[in-house]
């Protein structure tokens, strides 16, 4: 089944999902950003069929996340390499993390992000750099940018931002730390 492509779409949201949002994909940039870099160590880590895995592979590289180099003539072998647009990839599944990790997993973490110097557990949160201020609140909201189109004009001045008591489900404990946002 072939879906539908969101490349030419004008939400960048939707551009990015297009070159990320099949699930083997984020699986192989996480292992990329571990260190991984050949077809087999992503195949044993993941457990994808080679076909799938050579067609995602096909598909970072193609998409500028990974760089393909070649470490073998005989036989031919190539390994995957993390360009700068795949490293900004990080923060993305960071977030997923975190996210995961509240919501769904009622065992626990399996997965922690920790200072490397002390060991402490971190949750990541987007900030504003100008003021260090979270920007998971309502006094940050999503406007059309320049590039905007009349639609995306007309969906963002539609918007508002939502306030902490709509944003928090019903009859569920609120949590005090700060929540990652886009």
């Amino acid at each position: 089944m072939q879906h539908k492509s969101f490349e030419n779409m004008p939400c960048p949201i939707a551009r990015s999902l297009a070159r990320v949002g099949e699930w083997w994909s984020m699986l192989i940039l996480r292992d990329a950003l571990h260190g991984m870099t050949r077809f087999d160590q992503f195949q044993k880590s993941l457990g994808i069929a080679p076909n799938m895995l050579t067609r995602r592979l096909n598909a970072l590289v193609e998409a500028g996340l990974l760089t393909r180099r070649r470490y073998s003539e005989k036989p031919p072998r190539d390994e995957y390499l993390l360009t700068a647009r795949g490293r900004d990839v990080r923060p993305v599944l960071l977030a997923l993390l975190a996210w995961g990790n509240r919501h769904f997993a009622p065992e626990g973490a399996s997965v922690l992000l920790v200072d490397a110097k002390t060991g402490s557990a971190v949750d990541p949160t987007l900030v504003d750099p100008a003021t260090g201020r979270p920007i998971n609140t309502p006094d940050y909201a999503l406007i059309a940018g320049p590039a905007a189109g009349e639609r995306t004009r007309r969906r963002y001045a539609a918007a508002r931002p939502l306030a902490d008591e709509q944003q928090a489900p019903p009859n569920r404990k609120r949590r005090t730390r700060a929540r990652t946002a886009i």
